[in-house]
């Protein structure tokens, strides 16, 4: 199942069969080939100086085509940006927020837009935040405080924390068509682990902000917004020289070397048959080696424990395991070996395709030293 076997050599400079690195979900490893891409940058910049812009263009370029892939969208309109941060701010600045000063968002939310939207009552602007739990009702939750003063929702399809994907979001892009709202759909935490395809998801007038930085191994820099077709009537506040009426929401001035590397690794999924739908095959055989691992240390739940009752097919990306001392359990890992991290209460243990399951199983025996290190 896992093609680890395969994948690893080309992994080098991160010495992935060296090391047990479940940062999967949060910072997989590069690929040799986007090494190459960010020397090519610089020789592309030697070479042409100011006129690289037209090489650095065909990067930005695959760069999307890459996007409309995971999103199955052939057509769609992708703005770039630095950071998921970046293209929020761009989309808040486009809403008409005088006339419709209430947004609809979760407690479940990524730092980048909870604390955005933190400040946003400031300037005068409700922020209404539904609990996110239980995951199972929170479409419908969200759907029903839709109103004609909403300027939008914004909620991710997966929830950073948990790895709980989000069930239903097409009620919500519903309402806000009825509503005249928008729909601002966080989607990091899915592209590159479980597929979409934004019309059957029926999301067809649904914004989509995502980045590279996670499952894609694209690095830094490579984050994007997906444009919905009705956006053409809106125009953003925040905006920059790059952006004209085919690109409204584009910036300004960039570092292209991170299009570069993600041209390169873009193609190198492309001649590994690391589709959406073959990463998600992956995914779902590493998470659940993880799983029955831990479940067969038969840890007291007060020591840590998991979601049971929900199905594989419920999670993204990650195993999300839930303890009191989670920082203390992450710390303990460390020491031992294991990379991996914890927000709040979750520990996080993120596998990733060039990972062997022999790797994985031994990473689950350290964290039963660790755990054991805590009773």
């Amino acid at each position: 199942m896992s093609p680890a076997g395969d994948l690893a050599g080309h992994y080098t400079r991160f010495r992935v069969a060296d090391r047990l690195l479940l940062t999967g979900h949060a910072h997989q490893a590069w690929p040799d080939v986007a090494r190459e891409g960010v020397l090519e940058a610089y020789d592309d910049a030697a070479l042409d100086v100011d006129r690289k812009w037209a090489r650095a263009e065909d990067r930005a370029e695959r760069l999307r085509a890459g996007v409309r892939v995971l999103m199955d969208e052939p057509g769609a309109e992708i703005a770039l940006g630095a950071s998921a941060h970046e293209l929020l701010v761009r989309f808040l600045s486009a809403l008409p927020l005088r006339s419709r000063p209430r947004l609809v968002t979760t407690d479940g939310e990524f730092d980048s837009a909870r604390r955005q939207l933190d400040r946003l009552p400031e300037i005068g602007v409700e922020v209404v935040r539904v609990p996110a739990a239980p995951v199972e009702t929170l479409a419908e939750r969200l759907a029903a405080l839709v109103d004609a003063r909403t300027a939008a929702v914004v909620v991710s399809s997966v929830l950073f924390e948990s790895a709980r994907i989000v069930p239903g979001l097409a009620s919500v892009a519903e309402a806000c068509e009825r509503a005249g709202s928008e729909l601002l759909v966080d989607a990091y935490h899915q592209l590159g682990v479980v597929p979409l395809s934004v019309v059957d998801s029926g999301l067809a007038g649904t914004w989509i902000v995502g980045g590279g930085y996670k499952y894609l191994q694209l690095g830094e820099g490579n984050c994007f917004l997906r444009v919905p077709p009705h956006a053409s009537r809106m125009r953003p506040v925040v905006t920059g020289w790059f952006a004209h009426e085919a690109d409204r929401f584009a910036g300004s001035t960039y570092d292209p070397t991170s299009h570069y590397r993600a041209a390169r690794v873009l193609d190198f999924f492309v001649e590994q048959g690391l589709t959406p739908a073959r990463l998600r095959e992956i995914s779902l055989h590493q998470r659940g080696l993880l799983a029955r691992g831990f479940d067969a240390l038969d840890l007291p739940d007060e020591v840590l424990t998991r979601d049971r009752a929900t199905p594989a097919e419920g999670f993204g990306g990650f195993l999300a395991l839930v303890s009191p001392q989670a920082a203390r359990l992450r710390a303990a890992l460390a020491e031992r070996g294991v990379h991996a991290d914890h927000r709040g209460r979750h520990l996080r243990l993120g596998p990733a395709p060039y990972l062997t399951d022999d790797q994985l199983t031994e990473a689950i025996g350290l964290l039963g030293e660790a755990a054991a290190g805590l009773r």
